[in-house]
């Protein structure tokens, strides 16, 4: 069996397809996840540029790089394509004990900009989206229908969304057609408060 015609496709190339303003990806990021205890707070602010949220469900960042807190010893860490976050913190780290594993073949990033952006979400998320509960710079691991995603609030109508290779295209599809609901007439948002 010849693989000639075969063409490599990335797990957003969905995107390429559907017709869903706002909808795009990420971009190309280096993602690690991060745990460990009070040792590792200052050696990571030395190599971020900022401490780590220690606030539930908060997101702190500078340079390009992003720290999203997960749990009290985890945190989700964002940084442009090819930044060396473990040599650095192997150095800086000295004998603090943490774990620190390069998830960026795992997952790839989306990111949901449009007014309508809450109530988009909102079909498949239970989570209580409206902007005074869930404010910008607000994240948390959830559920989007049945893909397991790391949902992160950038603006007021922005969203960062993490979401697992294997689940990228299924939330796409699942994004672009709540939003056709929405754009043409058939749902309406929720009314804001």
């Amino acid at each position: 069996m010849s693989d000639a015609g075969l063409v490599p496709t990335t797990p957003l190339a969905v995107l390429n397809t559907l017709s869903m303003p706002g909808l795009s990806a990420a971009g190309e990021l280096t993602r690690h996840v991060l745990r460990g205890r009070a040792g590792i707070h200052a050696p990571a602010a030395e190599v971020l540029g900022f401490a780590l949220p220690v606030e539930a469900c908060r997101a702190a960042g500078a340079g390009g790089r992003h720290a999203l807190w997960l749990g009290p010893d985890e945190w989700l860490l964002l940084a442009p394509a090819g930044d060396r976050l473990d040599k650095a913190l192997a150095f800086a780290a000295g004998d603090a004990a943490y774990s620190l594993v390069d998830v960026s073949h795992r997952q790839v990033g989306l990111i949901l900009d449009r007014p309508d952006a809450s109530a988009v979400l909102a079909v498949g998320c239970a989570l209580d989206l409206d902007i005074a509960a869930f404010p910008v710079g607000m994240c948390t691991r959830t559920l989007f229908a049945k893909a397991d995603v790391v949902l992160w609030r950038t603006g007021e109508n922005v969203f960062h969304i993490e979401v697992w290779r294997s689940f990228a295209d299924y939330l796409c599809r699942y994004l672009a057609q709540a939003g056709v609901e929405f754009a043409g007439g058939r749902r309406t948002p929720p009314a804001q408060d």
